[in-house]
């Protein structure tokens, strides 16, 4: 008889650890994996002179190259780039740039702009918000999941434009008691001296697009149809000197020198 209690014992228990063990993977189940850890930065749309210092020496970027932390892009005149990190999250890059990418090897901070614009389109993961943050010289700004432009001028001033979602706007400079929320369709500016707390939010206004209107026309195109699997960019490059490691436009050979047979052309025919 003692036997056949443990006998039933036993088989109670390994019942029991069984409903244990799938709820917990049910448990786990429904969580969402945790974010990845964005390492890198991957080219998914290039037009025009992008490179990316090395050192002190620029070097091009191609489409499907990759931009590791600590390095700063750089663009010309007429160039632009949209880059991709693993969660999905893209920053796109205008013309006369520089933007160092994760400057501090912390992963909620994707770009620090420290010239020109950059527009920023961050994924929520597995549903929930996406803790990431844009730097320039006199602000941070502190995002979950949203679309927006940010522009650091000449003049050391900042401009923060909302277009979908909302941002936390904090001067980087000048300490103060809260962050100011930017919701779509507003703007602030920030300056280099004055508090935030003095600075004006612009409702329904818009960020100058000029010369970028073409860069921002194709990161539109590229953003809502698949992404650019490799290949040289659609957009024609522009001018200045080729950097190394520059591929898209490798010139022609130059014709043969004067009395290379090569060159040298076929003789008349023979008169009748």
């Amino acid at each position: 008889m003692l036997s056949a209690i443990t006998t039933r014992s036993v088989r109670w228990l390994i019942a029991v650890s069984g409903v244990v063990v799938c709820a917990a993977q049910a448990q786990n189940f429904n969580q969402p994996s945790p974010a990845p850890a964005n390492v890198a930065a991957k080219v998914v749309f290039l037009s025009g002179q992008v490179s990316v210092l090395r050192g002190s020496q620029p070097w091009a970027l191609n489409l499907g190259d990759v931009v590791a932390p600590q390095q700063m892009v750089i663009t010309g005149a007429d160039g632009s780039a949209v880059f991709e990190v693993n969660d999905g999250s893209t920053f796109q890059v205008f013309p006369n740039s520089r933007v160092t990418f994760r400057s501090n090897y912390n992963w909620k901070d994707l770009v620090d702009l420290w010239i020109g614009r950059v527009k920023v389109h961050i994924q929520k993961w597995g549903g929930l918000p996406n803790p990431s943050r844009v730097h320039t010289p006199t602000a941070v700004i502190s995002v979950r999941g949203t679309i927006f432009d940010v522009t650091h001028d000449a003049d050391d001033s900042s401009l923060i434009a909302v277009e979908e979602g909302q941002v936390a706007v904090r001067h980087r400079l000048i300490s103060q008691e809260k962050d100011n929320l930017i919701n779509p369709g507003e703007q602030i500016r920030v300056y280099k001296n004055i508090p935030l707390a003095k600075a004006r939010v612009d409702k329904g206004t818009m960020i100058r697009r000029g010369a970028d209107a073409m860069a921002e026309a194709f990161y539109t195109i590229m953003m809502r149809g698949p992404r650019i699997g490799g290949g040289s960019s659609p957009v024609p490059g522009g001018g200045g000197a080729p950097l190394p490691g520059d591929t898209a436009g490798t010139p022609p050979p130059p014709p043969p020198p004067p009395g290379d047979p090569a060159g040298v052309p076929p003789p008349p025919p023979p008169n009748d």
